[in-house]
């Protein structure tokens, strides 16, 4: 089924109409757990690998294993990563993005691309920002 430029519905559009801006919309929850850190990361670090957990936490560096394992449940549990398990002695699981996870990844590798692009601005106005302080 084709979609006409009508038919689609803009992130601004929405936001007008306030779904996102509703306390009690469901989509709020997704875009918590989406946007936080760790698992911006885990999008990145899994961009183009299947990766064992102690692969993914060495390649994110600063990421607990509690805050890894957490992250990674959720992920699991929105469809954005699928969970490997091999039924061998010692376990073996992997990680790896779904199709949903790669088009999550998709959006944010622009933001992330943003952001090291412009870090020597964002931190030079940090800096100045506490001097006049």
């Amino acid at each position: 089924m084709e979609k006409n430029s009508s038919s689609i519905v803009s992130l601004r559009d929405r936001l007008q109409r306030g779904e996102l801006l509703n306390r009690d919309c469901p989509s709020r929850e997704v875009l918590k757990r989406l946007t936080g850190r760790w698992s911006l990361l885990v999008l990145i670090a899994l961009e183009n690998d299947t990766l064992r957990f102690g692969e993914l936490r060495r390649k994110i560096g600063g990421v607990s294993e509690r805050m890894l394992a957490q992250t990674l449940r959720f992920m699991e549990e929105d469809g954005f990563v699928e969970r490997i398990a091999y039924e061998v002695i010692p376990p073996h699981v992997e990680y790896k993005l779904t199709v949903l996870g790669h088009e999550a990844r998709d959006r944010i590798t622009g933001l992330a691309d943003w952001i090291e692009d412009n870090l020597h601005q964002i931190i030079d106005n940090r800096r100045q920002f506490s001097a006049e302080e």
